[in-house]
């Protein structure tokens, strides 16, 4: 039954209804988040609003498998990450959720997917193997059944050249990529694009010096000669993405929720405009664990949620909630 509501949530009454729901069968069926809450404290009786409701530390996923009692993975998604540093992974017993949010998720903020020809260039998700992301673009490449869909891993010139033809064109073109090759391509060629939107999956990856996003959208729009550059904002222990139309300010769809915890003290959350730690309440991910507090840091302001990067040596200093 909740793997029905999930996508049918229309206002911040049914999320919160939904959301405690989902709660609630966590804890009853997750081992792993059933220990973290009773350490807490936290069991569902005492709880009526997802302000009250535990978020499980990220890091869990890289020690824990996180997923209910019974299931099996369909898939395991695994994390990018250097030479000796441990991964996360998320077992994924139904990959017809993730699907569903992808699909859903990209509709509600761009329309219909064979509209567009997607270009993807995203060279160091494509050079390993367990990346959600990839999943999730070949989906939408194949969805979109034009011929010019497809992947680029290092031919920039042949990438070049389809671009601008395409947008000569007037085809609408999604380009979705990796900072590092993006930045790569627009040293290679310059451009003046109408047609075409260019979106950046984050992360330099140690192929380039880090960016904030408001330098790196800065090159990237003169590079392809468009206002804004959009992002995603997705990760492999979530399945569900949100996305910023230009300013790095990202906006969810209606089974997902970012929340700013209090930096100092992780079970408390922050004032708009204030910068915080990031917890992600993600429905999609029912079989594994919908409230998760991330090390990234952002604040809502009154525009959308935006994202302002990691914690100082986040993998090294954790999340406070570890100690508990």
């Amino acid at each position: 039954m909740l793997e029905k509501d999930i996508f049918k949530i229309s206002s911040e009454k049914e999320f919160e209804a939904v959301a405690l729901a989902v709660f609630n069968y966590q804890y009853q069926n997750n081992p792993v988040y059933h220990q973290f809450c009773d350490l807490l404290g936290k069991k569902p009786a005492a709880i009526d609003s997802i302000l009250e409701v535990p978020f499980l530390p990220i890091e869990f996923f890289k020690s824990k498998d996180i997923i209910s009692s019974g299931k099996k993975p369909e898939i395991i998604f695994t994390s990018s990450g250097t030479t000796g540093m441990e991964r996360s992974k998320h077992l994924v017993p139904e990959l017809d959720l993730y699907r569903q949010s992808f699909r859903t998720a990209f509709e509600q903020f761009y329309g219909d997917i064979q509209e567009y020809c997607v270009l993807a260039l995203l060279p160091s998700y494509l050079e390993r193997e367990g990346s959600s992301l990839i999943h999730m673009v070949d989906d939408l490449i194949k969805r979109s059944h034009h011929p010019e869909s497809g992947f680029y891993l290092d031919d920039l010139a042949q990438l070049s050249q389809k671009l601008k033809e395409l947008d000569r064109n007037g085809q609408k073109v999604l380009l979705i990529g990796v900072s590092f090759a993006l930045l790569d391509l627009i040293e290679q060629e310059q451009f003046q694009l109408k047609h075409t939107i260019i979106m950046e999956t984050g992360g330099m990856k140690g192929r380039r010096k880090e960016m904030i996003r408001k330098e790196l959208h800065a090159e990237l729009s003169k590079g392809f000669g468009v206002q804004y550059i959009h992002s995603e904002y997705g990760m492999t222990e979530l399945l569900s993405q949100a996305y910023s139309p230009g300013n790095g300010i990202f906006h969810c769809p209606s089974w997902m929720k970012l929340l700013i915890r209090d930096p100092e003290d992780a079970l408390q959350y922050i004032q708009m405009g204030k910068t915080g730690g990031i917890n992600v309440i993600d429905l999609a991910n029912l079989y594994s664990c919908s409230f998760i507090a991330t090390q990234d840091l952002g604040k809502i302001t009154s525009e959308g949620t935006e994202i302002l990067g990691r914690f100082d040596n986040s993998d090294i200093r954790g999340c406070n909630l570890l100690v508990v």
